[in-house]
């Protein structure tokens, strides 16, 4: 076999491929031989047929036709680990030859992964937010676990926000019920805003087995979009009664004998959660650099095939959640369809840029990937699936995604180590000290992350002393700054299909 590659522009190239006829030997085994088995000649027994009489009997043209079908895909995949290139689709394959008894030629068009001219990394800085907790913030976490200890007590009076009200409900369409559209004894928060249009300013007002009608657009189903009149009949009201902010409280919702020594907990909690915020901080604004100073093209193909993906996924979710893309712009305040299209292309575009730079910095610094490094991620994303390792790798195996997942611990690993070497300063000027983010207890690490997993940690868990110790509140975030976790959700997603 013998083979060229001319690049075509920076993602994609035309192979050429040349194959003498003895080394179709196999492929011309393996057609007849499937051949043999289909056809029926008197004289013969099934798959003892001569070539030749096969060849007389189906046409030679259709048998080379076969043995091209066979040989291609083989002699391609040779050529491709021959010129090393790393493609990223399926190629545009046109036979250019095919002369009998004495060659086969073809041309393979393909996208590849471009070959970046990466910035110097050995003097990388970022900047991240200082470490700040306030009394608001810490006054916030309490009265979190303070409402986690609230009473429900019934009053005689009309419905106010803030108040906890069990409601019957039955929507109408043109004086019909709507299918699923009673519900009794539903508890409900009034001024949360949570249920439906308009069922806030109905409620206000009404006392125990008062009902009220208003119209409001539903929001799913068949009639998505239209405006229903729904009744709406208050049979209770209740009012949250918090308890004393005081040294009994702190001894029943925690582990602490005192109020001040259960803020002292809490400011200590929330100081952890923003420092690791900080590295988070750092892997997302490293990664922005890296895409500033480095020119990654990215091919059109990849990324039309990667919104394709997107936009039919997202249409089964909306399907079994009974919406359709009207709905879901109202309820994800998206001005329109072409906006959303508008930010789902950039997203693809930004994590398949940032995919092609991390390979390329993982190759770069020859970053292998070893079952160590595959037993840590398989258990954290296990666990975050809320799965068994075994049922996680077994999962991985089935749907054929073995080799993306490899593909995406290299990065994440790449990503680390660069990390590691960033000088991060915090907005004061003091340098961050990722080492000292690590637990001291051992632990998975490696695990990958959206960038915004840390920055999101909700405080209520950070601040919560029941039943849980102060590694246990922090673990994801631990195992997220150790590893640099990886760049973006979307990047991850985009590198699975890449």
């Amino acid at each position: 076999m013998k083979s060229t590659i001319e690049n075509l522009g920076p993602t994609r190239v035309r192979l050429a491929i040349e194959v003498p006829w003895g080394d179709l030997d196999h492929a011309f085994g393996e057609v007849y031989k499937e051949l043999g088995k289909q056809v029926r000649v008197p004289g013969f027994r099934p798959g003892k047929v001569p070539n030749r009489i096969l060849d007389q009997r189906i046409g030679r043209p259709v048998v080379l036709e076969q043995v091209v079908q066979h040989a291609v895909p083989e002699v391609y995949s040779e050529a491709v680990r021959e010129n090393q290139v790393r493609v990223l689709s399926q190629p545009d394959v046109e036979v250019t030859r095919l002369d009998d008894g004495e060659a086969l030629a073809f041309t393979a068009e393909v996208d590849v992964a471009p070959d970046l001219e990466l910035p110097a990394l050995d003097a990388l800085a970022v900047t991240v937010e200082d470490v700040e907790v306030t009394d608001e913030e810490i006054a916030e976490q309490i009265d979190t676990m303070r409402e986690r200890f609230a009473m429900l007590t019934g009053v005689e009076r009309a419905a106010a926000d803030g108040d906890y009200v069990s409601l019957d409900l039955e929507a109408t369409l043109g004086g019909e019920v709507l299918e699923d559209g009673t519900t009794t004894g539903m508890s409900y928060e009034v001024g949360s805003g949570q249920l439906m249009d308009g069922l806030d300013e109905a409620v206000r007002g009404l006392s125990a087995d008062e009902s009220t009608t208003f119209a409001t657009a539903l929001l799913n189903g068949e009639h998505a979009g239209e405006m229903a009149d729904v009744t709406v009949t208050v049979r209770s009201v209740k009012t949250k009664e918090l308890p004393e902010l005081d040294d009994e409280f702190a001894s029943t919702a925690s582990e602490f004998d005192t109020l001040e020594e259960l803020r002292a907990d809490v400011r200590t909690r929330l100081s952890r959660v923003k420092t690791l915020q900080q590295g988070a901080q750092a892997r997302d604004k490293l990664v922005e650099h890296l895409l500033e100073v480095t020119e990654v093209p990215v091919p059109e193909n990849l990324v039309e095939r990667e919104i394709e993906w997107r936009t039919r996924s997202m249409e089964r979710e909306l399907a079994q959640a009974g919406m359709d893309w009207d709905a879901y712009f109202a309820a994800a305040d998206v001005e329109n369809k072409e906006a959303y299209e508008a930010e789902l292309r950039d997203n693809v575009e930004k994590a398949i840029r940032t995919q092609f730079v991390l390979d390329s910095i993982a190759d770069s610094r020859e970053v292998t990937v070893d079952n160590e490094d595959l037993s840590a991620q398989i258990m954290a994303q296990a666990q975050r699936s809320r799965m068994s390792p075994e049922q996680y790798a077994q999962q991985l195996q089935e749907q054929g995604n073995i080799a993306d997942f490899v593909a995406d611990v290299r990065r994440t690993k790449a990503l680390a180590q660069l990390l590691e070497q960033t000088t991060i300063t915090d907005a004061s000027g003091d340098v961050v000290d990722l080492e000292a983010l690590r637990p001291q207890t051992v632990r998975a690490a490696g695990e990958p992350a959206a960038p915004d997993a840390d920055a999101d940690a909700e405080a209520p868990e950070a601040a919560d002393a029941q039943g849980a110790d102060d590694d246990a509140v922090v673990t994801e975030g631990e195992a997220t700054v150790d590893e640099a976790v990886a760049t973006e959700a979307d990047a991850a997603e985009a590198a699975g299909k890449a």
